[in-house]
């Protein structure tokens, strides 16, 4: 492939620029898709949270993923294990709402243990986060609407 042609940014690393639909899978180049969460956006913890909660409750988990892999990746050390669990649970709910069971399910089990043992920081349900995963991962038979599967964040 001619490398000129590669979609890539200042530092050489590739881009992604296929629009998207609102589970995160690409689109065609040209066809209309969701507007992607920009990265490595600061968000105060309460920011983040409400974001990701919004993202959910409208049946964005991708995008909620990417809302909270910004806080794991610029949060404080101590807290980047909790962040990373509930980006894990939000891309478990986009692989159950796009039909995969075996994946979705997996990822969800693994965010769960993940923060199964982790402080309830910032008002985040721990317990109920834990719950709701293992519930969800042990029904899945096929693909969930992710709005009306979206867990609350915060008690």
């Amino acid at each position: 492939m001619d490398q000129s042609r590669r979609d890539r940014d200042a530092e050489g690393r590739a881009r992604n620029a296929r629009p998207r639909d609102g589970l995160g899978r690409p689109l065609p180049h040209g066809a209309p898709g969701v507007e992607r969460q920009p990265e490595g956006v600061l968000r105060t913890p309460e920011q983040t949270l409400l974001e990701a909660q919004r993202l959910l409750d409208t049946g964005m988990p991708f995008h909620a993923h990417e809302v909270l892999e910004d806080a794991w990746k610029s949060g404080p050390e101590g807290e980047r294990e909790l962040w990373q669990g509930l980006a894990q649970l939000a891309v478990g709910l986009t692989h159950a709402a796009r039909g995969n069971i075996t994946g979705g399910a997996r990822l969800l089990l693994r965010g769960a243990d993940r923060i199964a043992d982790l402080p309830a920081l910032h008002g985040i349900d721990v317990p109920g986060l834990v719950a709701w995963a293992r519930d969800l991962a042990g029904r899945l038979t096929g693909p969930v609407d992710p709005a009306a599967e979206a867990p609350r964040l915060v008690h």
